[in-house]
């Protein structure tokens, strides 16, 4: 015959046992519904710029014929936009200023645009 203290363990073990279970089924409801209730949008392309940078040194001219020297060519390939930022001394690969012991800065100069639409495959 089975005495009272042993009917109280089998019984604590029982109520623990159901309670843990209990639990784990709660906890993994909020996990499944999470998505349901807070979905994560989807993007389909990136929000940053995809720019393309020439290698080496390109003649920067402005769309009225302006020269402005040398300078690094910058397409980006979303808009087809093209910019040039001069680097301010003759075959330099990135900005100089050799009156001012700061480091330079290049301002962007927009020079024209590609179209990227336009492009299609001939059969």
């Amino acid at each position: 015959m089975v005495d009272e203290r042993e009917t109280m363990t089998i019984l604590r073990a029982d109520l623990y046992t159901k309670s843990v279970l209990t639990a784990i089924a709660v906890l993994l409801g909020v996990l499944a519904l999470r998505p349901v209730l807070r979905p994560i949008p989807a993007q389909a392309q990136s929000e940053g710029r995809t720019l393309y940078i020439e290698p080496g040194v390109t003649m920067i001219r402005k769309p009225d014929g302006s020269s402005l020297g040398d300078g690094k060519m910058v397409v980006d390939l979303k808009s087809g936009d093209v910019w040039g930022f001069p680097t301010m001394v003759l075959n330099a690969r990135y900005p100089v200023d050799v009156s001012n012991s700061k480091p330079a800065v290049s301002k962007p100069v927009y020079l024209g645009r590609f179209d990227f639409s336009s492009l299609s495959v001939e059969k």
